[in-house]
């Protein structure tokens, strides 16, 4: 299978981090940009460069959004910590961005490059930017692949946390009309970090391993301290990478989704259609619905002896 040629959209993030790794793993990953969500732009941006470090990756990370396109900012310290990624003694990032203007790169490479999937992980707010300033995108890129909404949410009952966090820039990407994947909380939460999962990992000789363990730990420990029988944490955001290098991990459905921008109640919904009416609308987005998670984390686990013995 030829490897996909990625950009990564993230927010790191303890589920991001995993992504990065299985994007370096399994993609061309031609570049990474960053958004405000899990925490501020500059700890998201500076966490995407200590993880590519920790590959021995020389990929270039593009520091995006500070903000949503409406909405007041909103961080995940109560899941992910004050840094973002709480949970390990990390290193400083060995350099500073390679710009600030993400959307820049991403309109520039994908003219420049056709056919890339964008991988988005966070709040959509670069990918709906891109995709305003440049309609000519929608017809160049491969598609989007994103972890976000679901059949129902974490944020609130309705509404799943990157889809929340900016749903007006949520909407213009579901309504892009180009090919479009989405990893939500019904896929994602059957897919969780649990104590046997992770402890896989220590006996990896290198530093790598010991770090991911950590940060899986205190990531684990966040979920199963505020949900109920959950064994550990729902590592959503790699499953938008697999979903493209794995695509047989999964069963899929094909669905429209539409997103809810204004309601207080229900603002960032993800309103899958499920209608069985011959008028529903037609499908604009592939449904991740099943994952197999076995073999799932066989592939991180794969990953990290990768990286653990090229970077050390």
């Amino acid at each position: 299978m030829t490897r996909p040629r990625v950009i990564l959209d993230c927010d790191p993030g303890h589920d991001d981090a995993i992504a990065i790794l299985l994007a370096s793993r399994h993609t061309e990953l031609l570049g990474v940009t960053t958004v405000s969500g899990n925490a501020p732009i500059e700890a998201t941006t500076a966490n995407a460069q200590v993880v590519l470090d920790l590959l021995g990756s020389d990929v270039p990370v593009h520091q995006g959004a500070p903000r949503p396109l409406v909405v007041p900012a909103f961080h995940a310290d109560y899941v992910h910590g004050e840094s973002g990624l709480d949970g390990a003694d990390l290193p400083p990032p060995s350099r500073p961005p390679a710009s600030r203007d993400a959307v820049g790169y991403l309109v520039d490479t994908c003219r420049a490059t056709e056919g890339i999937w964008l991988v988005p992980t966070g709040p959509l707010t670069n990918i709906a930017t891109a995709l305003r300033v440049a309609p000519d995108l929608a017809h160049r890129i491969a598609g989007i692949s994103l972890m976000g909404g679901g059949r129902f949410g974490n944020r609130t009952a309705a509404a799943e946390f990157n889809i929340w966090c900016d749903p007006h820039a949520a909407a213009i990407v579901f309504e892009y009309g180009g090919p479009l994947i989405m990893s939500g909380l019904h896929l994602t939460h059957q897919f969780q970090a649990t104590p046997e999962r992770i402890a896989r990992l220590r006996p990896i000789p290198g530093r790598l391993s010991r770090l991911l363990a950590d940060l899986l730990d205190f990531f684990s420990h966040t979920y199963v301290s505020r949900h109920q029988g959950m064994r550990g944490a729902a590592v959503h955001d790699p499953t938008a990478v697999l979903a493209l290098t794995h695509p047989e991990l999964f069963t899929t459905s094909q669905v429209h989704v539409s997103v809810e921008t204004t309601s207080e109640l229900t603002r960032g919904l993800t309103l899958i259609d499920d209608r069985m009416l011959l008028e529903r609308p037609a499908p604009n987005t592939t449904l991740l619905e099943t994952i197999q998670a076995e073999p799932a984390f066989d592939l991180i686990v794969d990953a990290v002896e990768h990286f653990a013995a090229t970077a050390g």
